[in-house]
């Protein structure tokens, strides 16, 4: 089989995927390298802007019902946190972690000057920059960059889906996406893969092309590695059969192994509810609450919750007031989740957002997020947040 170097060039699968893998991953092979107590986080994207408001519910509030009339969670449904706040009534699996301990609030978190959208504000949320900075590497993947300079135990990124989020993407160093490893797995060994790999030996050619062989090659050898530790400690325990239940499951079976994998990278959603938010936040919600009740049960009888934080974020909230068509527009400030048994601040950790107090109809932020990736890069990963932030920001205490 003569394979012509345009055509490998054309070819977009998995010679895309391969810019995504970091070289130092082959090292790994045939060490175990994740004893008890390595950290591990999980970060779990809320596309489309989910409406806080309606998720942290602050159910004495008359202002939240009046200016919800039609989409307003009823106080009898609500799930009871405090006197002045509570659950959306599908978020059940969320509630069980409150009561046992292991689930942090962070309300009013955004940053300055906020952009309503979607995508500008995403590249803002996965980069950490400045609203007005336009930065084309992402915040863990710098944190690859950075951690993988001349250490003796290099980190490693994986994110369950189609294509690489900008978050996970360094400058060097850039994590791999994938749906699951026996899906990359066997792309990676298609005849057609190794037959461009063995001709490129025979005829070795100009230094952009030979890149991507060798590119290429440590894909397949990557892709081999995972699947091979994905096979170690499968997980035994029943997830939902939803996509995000069945990601979840994938990223237990690999922390149970003995792959040396940090973060971890989730998206779920749309929660774009411009229209019928009701029927729309109850679905996604209730998949979200049953896969994340499975995960964390599961990773406590593997004996792994204190090793993992599961963190969640959305790239805006949305406006306090509902629309015309039962739903919200797109807002500013949101809450973000954050769950484990190495959680310091239980509950919710600073005050719900004053609804007397807006800005122009929109929510105030009282907590900028880079702070909360400062403190997860620095207390959680041990990494200089200074360096892959490219500013200090202030620390807060949820680790």
């Amino acid at each position: 089989m003569v394979i012509k170097r345009r055509e490998f060039l054309q070819v977009g699968s998995l010679a895309t995927a391969s810019l995504m893998v970091p070289k130092f991953l082959k090292a790994f092979e045939g060490r175990n390298m994740v004893p008890a107590g390595n950290k591990v986080l999980v970060v779990l994207q809320l596309s489309g802007g989910n409406d806080g408001l309606n998720t942290v519910i602050p159910c004495r509030n008359d202002i939240y019902y009046s200016s919800r009339q039609r989409i307003g969670i009823e106080r009898s449904k609500v799930l009871s946190l405090t006197d002045e706040a509570g659950l959306h009534p599908a978020l059940t699996g969320f509630k069980e972690l409150y009561d046992d301990g292991s689930l942090g609030i962070m309300n009013s978190v955004g940053y300055p000057n906020p952009d309503r959208s979607h995508f500008r504000s995403m590249d803002i949320w996965q980069t950490g920059s400045e609203s007005k900075d336009y930065w084309t590497t992402g915040w863990l993947g710098r944190y690859l960059d950075a951690q993988c300079k001349g250490c003796d135990k290099p980190t490693y990124a994986l994110e369950l889906d189609d294509t690489l989020s900008l978050a996970m993407k360094g400058e060097e160093a850039k994590a791999i996406a994938m749906k699951d490893p026996k899906r990359l797995f066997g792309t990676a060994n298609q005849r057609f893969f190794k037959d461009v790999m063995q001709q490129h030996k025979d005829e070795p050619g100009e230094q952009p092309v030979d890149y991507l062989y060798k590119t290429l090659s440590e894909t397949v050898s990557s892709a081999d590695y995972i699947f091979e530790k994905s096979k170690l400690h499968p997980s035994k325990a029943d997830y939902p059969k939803t996509e995000l239940g069945q990601n979840l499951k994938t990223i237990a079976s690999l922390i149970f192994s003995d792959i040396n994998t940090k973060v971890y990278y989730v998206s779920h959603g749309s929660f774009d509810t411009h229209v019928n938010q009701q029927m729309q936040q109850q679905r996604l919600f209730t998949e979200m609450s049953d896969a994340v009740r499975s995960f964390t049960k599961d990773l406590k009888e593997n004996g792994r919750f204190d090793d993992v934080l599961v963190m969640t974020f959305s790239e805006f909230g949305r406006r306090v007031s509902q629309n015309a068509s039962g739903g919200t527009d797109h807002g500013t400030a949101n809450n973000m989740f954050l769950i484990g048994g190495g959680v310091k601040e239980k509950g919710l950790i600073n005050p719900m957002p004053d609804l007397s107090d807006l800005d122009e109809g929109d929510l105030k932020y009282k907590v900028d997020f880079k702070n909360v990736y400062a403190t997860v890069l620095k207390n959680w990963l041990a990494a200089d947040d200074m360096a892959i932030l490219k500013k200090k920001y202030d620390y807060l205490k949820f680790v």
